[in-house]
């Protein structure tokens, strides 16, 4: 009797382990398949930031295995963010440089990607990148690798490699992202023959750059923050997060409305506060952060400033000083 119970424990044993090895392994996601997966997300950053749609799509192509390393499936992690200080949100431990590392984990890859040009256009370190074109994709390879967004002192080369090898260039050049389209029309000189033929792309406004070079547009009669971010192929809640404004904020025509972050300090040293001024209209007007306007001064962001008042922009010197009298 009991040699038939171990025998028939010895072919269940069997079976399952027959099974298990009969399963077929996750298929990992091609080159091919990752870009036509994420070229969107890429080209759509490049146009609320002006990062290169190559660089991005070649970052996580390169930092993530194409989408099939385990921070990539488990985490959305697709550039190796890790956590750093200030990160509330979930988190991915693994080993890297070091044993129990802490990566940054999202609810979706479109979050790794809007946390990616974030964190490029939040860091000091790259703000210099921001001054070449969104086609100059070998400056920007070679500035990253400058500004010490990874180790390897090959890394210019590795992700230079990838867009020419895959013509990621391409996507660069992408003016409009066709709404309900998959695949994103890459912008060509038309033929002379059908020059007069090609039709006008919706009219956005114009971009401009603020003298703390963050890319800005000026809101026109009736604007929201959702109609700007349509217009501009952006997230509502990068338009009220950039501008520290409600989703149903009412912008008057003419109002500085930024398409980035905001720095950490200006390029002036101080401010003197005039007649009205609030901390948010200090804010935008010098295209500083207001929780580091605040933080810079010693107040909160519900502070309201006195006329004559003079408060840093930079973090230096005294904390604020008053002009009496006014």
């Amino acid at each position: 009797m009991q040699s038939n119970i171990l025998t028939t424990f010895l072919l269940l044993g069997s079976f399952f382990v027959l099974t298990a090895q009969s399963q077929p392994s996750e298929p990992r996601m091609s080159k091919q398949e990752y870009i036509e997966t994420y070229r969107d997300p890429a080209i759509r950053e490049m146009h609320a930031t002006g990062i290169p749609a190559s660089i991005t799509l070649a970052q996580g192509m390169l930092e993530s295995d194409y989408g099939n390393s385990p921070l990539a499936k488990y985490a959305k992690n697709h550039f190796g963010i890790k956590c750093h200080k200030g990160w509330e949100g979930p988190s991915f431990i693994q080993d890297d440089d070091e044993r129990n590392e802490c990566f940054r984990k999202y609810y979706s890859v479109d979050d790794s990607y809007h946390d990616h040009s974030e964190f490029l256009m939040t860091r000091d370190r790259y703000a210099f990148l921001f001054e070449l074109k969104a086609t100059d994709y070998k400056g920007w390879a070679r500035g990253l690798k400058k500004a010490g967004y990874a180790t390897n002192p090959k890394y210019a080369d590795l992700l230079i490699k990838i867009i020419e090898d895959n013509e990621l260039h391409q996507y660069d050049k992408v003016k409009k992202l066709p709404e309900g389209k998959e695949v994103a029309e890459v912008e060509r000189e038309p033929r002379r023959e059908e020059a007069e033929q090609v039709p006008q792309l919706m009219a956005v406004s114009r971009v401009e750059v603020s003298e703390n070079n963050i890319r800005y547009i000026q809101a026109e009669q009736g604007d929201t923050p959702a109609s700007i971010a349509e217009r501009h192929n952006m997230g509502v809640w990068q338009v009220t997060k950039y501008n520290d404004i409600a989703k149903n904020a009412r912008l008057l025509p003419g109002e500085v409305v930024y398409l980035q972050p905001k720095r950490n300090y200006a390029k002036q040293a101080s401010h003197t506060v005039q007649q009205w001024e609030s901390l948010r209209d200090i804010s935008q007007l010098h295209g500083v952060k207001m929780n580091k306007l605040a933080k810079m001064n010693g107040v909160d962001e519900s502070y309201l400033p006195k006329p004559g008042e003079q408060l840093k922009l930079q973090d230096v010197g005294p904390i604020r000083t008053f002009f009496l009298g006014l």
